[in-house]
């Protein structure tokens, strides 16, 4: 490759930034000095070089308003995301000059209803936020390069980054294009779970029938069934102590009381999360559109800000619907927390038993345990600690047959016992203790402790040791993930459109025409895909898997098989 090819292949950084009225367009070289700087509208700040990769203060601040204007950005750096990431990854090995630049130490500030103007807003009046003047965001930008040149790791914090980046794109894409979703169908199920729509402020017949049913039961016509104190002391005037309203610990009393009042509850809570007035506000126009915060959970995992997307019931998967002529490739992975924790330790024993095929009937077959309800218990238990009942009879099993995978676990809950942190795969590191949970640890040590203050010191160090325990492995199946639709992105977005008449309008016109991602849930995907691509956009789906595989663990034989199934709705049996 010679001199001239080369540059026109190197990516090219740009920050864009605010400045008065206007988007202020800096070209950063690669010794980060500042090599052009522009002014342009805020209303057409970007333009389509592949090559370019935006930096800016925050993907939902700057990503919507090209999303509208129909532009689709390959690639950006989050300085807000890649902020909170080395600020305190362990592989950071100076991180003083960013912890000290507090201004950046912002959560995501998304609106909890669809559409919100504030989400649009580059004016900066709607919404505190991370700098985005252009002193304040380049000094930034400066900080995180170089704590990613002097770190103990660069590449796999770059990684890291670059993802959780991508996952910022795609999230306000996937908020623009929507999840198809049929009212029709929704209102339907809504009808024969609840009955019909009932006046403002009036319950639907059954769940009316119900609430008559348990206060009967009760022997009470005016019980409280929706306060959880007034609500326990009807329960004990009749003889049911319970401590708490959990449907667990209700059934297990013999009452008549109980049967409708969990039913009840039940009925109550889809009708509170996903009834008619979620209907009319989160899906009013065929398209559900979430509001996702990429790395809203401390280990890295996705959260939603309003309407539930995380939350989906399965009895309304019906109504995620494909547009005619459409249809979805739905796509979850098999148990990829442990395969992820296989891959971190380098088991080969564990790979192998998960190789082609389910990771739980592999670990039956090679004899570590009778059943597969046993297999499953034993390795969830293992990543999240459990030491009693089932999973603390079984998992001293899984230790003698895959001690480098339950040895890594282990170590990563010794590791927050005594107060230190844990790092995901590629560089995410858990929060370190808290001051009162040091100060718990310390006043156990102190000679006039009492017995209950090191019960209490053991208990908050045990309970520290099963979040390490299972940060280093969720963490890093949420990397794996992010890998995953980043590189799928890329690939869908190479994909030919339809014509406009086979097209999807309500995805928008970036989106109407194409295979887009429109759901992400921790391990499973929905593609919304014109009929005549989804054989393609499933081998896309497959291929990035593998891929994502690859980039994180190299050679080592670990597969993440796909449950991939290619329909006109999201139906689960």
């Amino acid at each position: 490759m010679n001199a001239t090819s080369a540059a026109r292949s190197t990516p090219r950084w740009r920050l864009v930034t605010t400045s008065g009225e206007q988007a202020v367009v800096t070209t950063i070289g690669a010794d980060l000095d500042v090599q052009h700087v522009e002014r342009r509208a805020l209303d057409a700040w970007w333009d389509d070089d592949p090559l370019t990769r935006w930096v800016w203060s925050d993907t939902t601040r700057w990503y919507p308003r090209a999303l509208r204007a129909g532009a689709v950005l390959a690639r950006c750096h989050d300085l807000r995301l890649a902020h909170a990431i080395l600020r305190d990854s362990a592989l950071v090995t100076d991180a003083a000059a960013l912890r000290a630049a507090t201004a950046w130490d912002v959560a995501v500030d998304e609106p909890a209803t669809p559409a919100a103007p504030a989400l649009f807003d580059l004016d900066g009046t709607a919404r505190a936020g991370v700098p985005d003047d252009p002193d304040e965001a380049l000094a930034e930008f400066r900080r995180q390069q170089r704590a990613l040149r002097d770190g103990a790791d660069p590449a796999r914090l770059q990684l890291l980054i670059a993802a959780e980046s991508a996952g910022a794109l795609l999230a306000t894409e996937m908020n623009t294009a929507g999840l198809p979703w049929d009212r029709r169908t929704h209102e339907a199920i809504l009808e024969d779970v609840l009955g019909a729509r009932p006046a403002p402020g009036e319950l639907p017949a059954r769940v009316r029938d119900l609430a008559t049913a348990v206060r009967v039961a009760l022997g009470d016509p005016a019980a409280s069934l929706d306060s959880h104190p007034k609500l326990l002391r009807s329960l004990h005037r009749v003889g049911v102590r319970a401590e708490s309203t959990s449907r667990w610990e209700l059934a297990e009393y013999d009452h008549p009381a109980i049967g409708p009042l969990l039913a009840y509850k039940k009925l109550t809570r889809l009708m509170s999360a996903n009834g008619w007035a979620w209907l009319d506000e989160w899906a009013a126009d065929g398209r559900f559109r979430p509001v996702y915060v990429p790395g809203g959970v401390v280990t890295g995992r996705w959260a939603s800000s309003g309407g539930g997307a995380l939350q989906i019931p399965r009895q309304l998967r019906r109504a995620v619907r494909a547009d005619p002529g459409w249809t979805l490739v739905v796509a979850d992975v098999a148990q990829l927390e442990p395969r992820v924790l296989a891959a971190m330790a380098s088991d080969e024993s564990l790979a192998s038993a998960a190789r082609g095929r389910d990771l739980y009937e592999g670990i039956v077959a090679s004899g570590v345990v009778q059943t597969r309800q046993e297999a499953k218990i034993a390795v969830l238990g293992a990543m999240y600690g459990a030491t009693t009942g089932d999973s603390g009879r079984l998992v001293p099993a899984l230790r003698r047959a895959y001690p480098r995978a339950m040895g890594l676990v282990d170590d990563a809950a010794a590791t927050g016992e005594r107060g230190g942190v844990v790092s995901t795969w590629l560089g995410r590191s858990s929060p370190p203790p808290s001051s009162s949970w040091r100060e718990i640890q310390a006043s156990a040590a102190l000679p006039d402790a009492t017995e209950a203050d090191r019960v209490r010191a053991r208990r908050s160090a045990r309970d520290r040791g099963r979040f390490t325990r299972n940060f280093v492995v969720q963490g890093t199946a949420a990397e794996w993930a992010a890998a995953w639709l980043a590189d799928l992105r890329g690939r869908l977005a190479a994909l030919p459109e339809v014509d406009a008449a086979d097209g999807a309008a309500a995805s928008g016109p970036v989106f109407g025409r194409r295979a887009h991602l429109a759901f992400f849930l921790h391990d499973e995907i929905i593609v919304h895909t014109p009929a005549p691509h989804a054989e393609a956009v499933a081998e896309a789906v497959r291929e990035a898997a593998a891929n994502a595989a690859r980039l994180l663990f190299g050679s080592f034989p670990i597969d993440f098989p796909l449950d991939l199934r290619i329909a006109v709705d999201a139906a689960k049996d």
